[in-house]
């Protein structure tokens, strides 16, 4: 399941949600079908209109404020599969990369993916071997290929200067 969103503070009174979306194209939330919560809750986005910082929805099944209020902070699910490919070659959806082996280019083991974060610089990779984690830039320069179907990333060292 892929993370596509997460549901804010209740928006008036008749049910209507802050949505905060985390695709690439914000509005695109809405295309992926039914949405899960992690305790299995399904619900359709029947409507989507921006606000300041999030956008205002609807949810199927939600028609006032304290049922909306139950559902803050709730992250929202779709399965893998529906997500469309990515366009190019070098984009990669998170969920892809975590769990793959990182090796040096002549194949020495680093460890596992384990997870990505972004925190506005630019992604990082979280390589995690035998309880000890690495943060590496996920760069051309330090992360030079990416193999998928080989399960596998090759990550190149930092070299630091004097």
């Amino acid at each position: 399941m892929i993370c596509v969103g997460q549901i804010g503070a209740p928006h008036g009174v008749h049910g209507a949600v802050r949505l905060f979306s985390f695709t690439q194209d914000p509005t695109a939330v809405t295309a992926y079908g039914p949405v899960q919560t992690e305790d299995g809750q399904e619900f359709e986005i029947t409507a989507l209109r921006p606000g300041k910082i999030y956008f205002i929805a609807r949810l199927s099944g939600v028609h006032d404020r304290d049922a909306a209020a139950r559902l803050t902070n709730q992250r929202l699910y779709v399965p893998r599969e529906r997500l469309p490919p990515t366009e190019d070659a070098d984009t990669f959806y998170h969920a892809d990369l975590i769990g793959l082996a990182a090796e040096t280019a002549d194949g020495a083991p680093l460890g596992k993916v384990t997870a990505i974060y972004n925190h506005g610089a630019g992604d990082l990779i979280e390589i995690t071997r035998d309880g000890k984690v690495t943060l590496v830039p996920f760069t051309h320069r330090t992360v030079p290929n990416v193999d998928l179907a080989g399960g596998r990333i090759i990550v190149e060292p930092l070299i630091e200067s004097d």
